[in-house]
């Protein structure tokens, strides 16, 4: 798969937004009520609301890839909590106890925290990068 290498800075950049974008949808499901859920209007003063803050302002600083480093390593270990808090209390296996996502959002943002924004964030072009 070499013919991808050279678009390998640009690829990370998209993951990035990816990965802020479908955590946003998290947030604003809990704060703004979009997209309607279980989770709407989540008070900040419990677990799960205090993750939406997280999961607002984190999610619009990955889209936009500022921060990107300090922030990723926060949303990761907010997805950390996630599993081990509400999915592994019911059973071993992720896709069972239903944190697939969990585990799998924590590890990219672990990578993300890794790797950086990217060529297309504003940490290149401020040149924190």
């Amino acid at each position: 798969m070499g013919f991808l290498k050279p678009f390998s800075s640009q690829l990370l950049s998209v993951l990035r937004i990816m990965a802020g974008l479908l955590l946003l949808q998290h947030g604003t499901g809990k704060y703004l009520g979009i997209p309607v859920g279980p989770m709407n209007n989540a008070s900040p003063t419990t677990m799960g609301g205090a993750a939406g803050v997280l999961e607002l302002i984190g999610g619009v600083l990955m889209i936009l890839g500022l921060f990107t480093r300090p922030v990723a390593f926060i949303l990761s270990g907010m997805c950390a909590v996630a599993y081990f808090y509400a999915h592994a209390p019911r059973g071993f296996f992720p896709i069972l106890n239903g944190g697939e996502l969990a585990a799998l959002y924590s590890f990219v943002f672990l990578y993300l925290a890794s790797a950086g924004g990217g060529g297309w964030s504003l940490d290149k072009a401020r040149g924190a990068e």
